[in-house]
């Protein structure tokens, strides 16, 4: 059960900081000023609930496992993050559909958390809910924004989405381990959490103007440790100073 749970806030932890990873890259580079704080800061609030997530997780592992062995320490295979997350950051409109398609999903996915049966998880969604909330709000304004703007904005915004799509059944695809915890109640349900998903994205795009990718899904594994070749790059730059200055502290 124990290594189980671990695994599953690894699921939940990897997609917030690989998300947060790529959000940090735009920090002096977003289209004014105020969005680029606003980006930064929503990067803030995803590592903040990492820590939470590898805190409980280097708990259960025990032994000389801590937080930042869990981000920094792992190969490629041992991350279990979606594909959707590991995308780059090719143009703000890529950003912001990246953006919108996971909080379309994490917020409704955090809203069944604060029932977990596990009180650290629930506390943890608890916490978080509010920042989610922002998340959502920011990202489906800026689809709206850029779909019923000008028509280079609009056609840029519908070419991410298109991009996107295909990579969203990974969220909704159940694992072995994913199974195991829903029905011991500490999981989310994520049948459920996609009905809600599809709502949201009827909704937004119908004020965006923009068309509901019909493309079929893609096959792919993240979160079973199969990853893009987008992961080593991400993983080069985010575990270089630990694997450069081992036990490096602050």
């Amino acid at each position: 059960m124990k290594d189980k749970l671990y695994e599953y806030l690894l699921m939940l932890g990897d997609n917030s900081m690989v998300l947060g990873h790529r959000l940090s890259e735009l920090c002096g580079h977003g289209p004014s000023l105020e969005t680029d704080i606003a980006l930064t800061n929503i990067s803030l609030d995803l590592f903040g609930q990492v820590r939470s997530y590898f805190q409980y997780a280097a708990e259960i592992k025990g032994g000389d496992v801590t937080e930042d062995s869990i981000a920094f320490l792992r190969f490629d295979r041992d991350y279990r993050n979606v594909i959707l997350v590991e995308q780059p950051n090719e143009d703000f409109a890529h950003v912001i559909g990246r953006q919108f398609l996971f909080d379309a999903f994490h917020l409704p996915l955090l809203e069944q958390l604060m029932e977990s049966n596990d009180e650290m998880i629930a506390a943890i969604a608890a916490k978080s809910i509010k920042e989610c909330r922002y998340h959502l709000r920011f990202s489906s304004s800026w689809v709206k924004r850029l779909g019923d703007g000008t028509m280079e904005s609009k056609i840029k915004m519908q070419s991410a989405m298109n991009h996107f799509f295909p990579f969203v059944s990974e969220l909704f695809r159940e694992t072995s381990i994913e199974k195991e915890m829903k029905e011991l109640g500490v999981g989310a349900d994520l049948k459920m959490i996609k009905e809600v998903f599809d709502e949201k994205v009827k909704e937004v795009f119908f004020e965006s103007t923009l068309e509901i990718p019909q493309s079929s899904s893609r096959q792919t594994n993240g979160k079973t440790g199969i990853h893009t070749e987008q992961m080593g790059f991400i993983l080069a730059e985010l575990q270089y100073m630990q694997r450069a200055y081992p036990n490096m502290q602050w």
